[in-house]
């Protein structure tokens, strides 16, 4: 199953943090590893924005926001996900 994924940073607490730059490391970390598996099929950047969007891969819901929960920023970060369905133009 695939989802739209919208992820928003809340820089404003995030860069406070003691430990942002290793956070983000480790953050960069585990994104290049969910593509490497395919869970990100595709991501872009928002310009201007602390935010991206992207296509994730999960088996369902319930597997996504574990995967989502994965990520060493998520106590920082809104994520609004999209179910999405192949479009009969698609089908054929």
């Amino acid at each position: 199953m695939e989802f739209l994924v919208t992820i928003t940073q809340n820089w404003a607490a995030l860069r406070r943090h003691p430990d942002l730059d290793q956070l983000v490391a480790a953050e960069r970390q585990v994104g290049r590893a969910l593509v490497e598996d395919g869970i990100i099929v595709r991501i872009w950047r928002l310009p201007g924005q602390r935010a991206n969007i992207g296509i994730w891969r999960a088996a369902d819901a319930t597997e996504l926001l574990a995967l989502l929960d994965q990520l060493p920023l998520r106590p920082w970060l809104e994520a609004e996900v999209m179910a999405l369905a192949t479009h009969e133009l698609e089908a054929s």
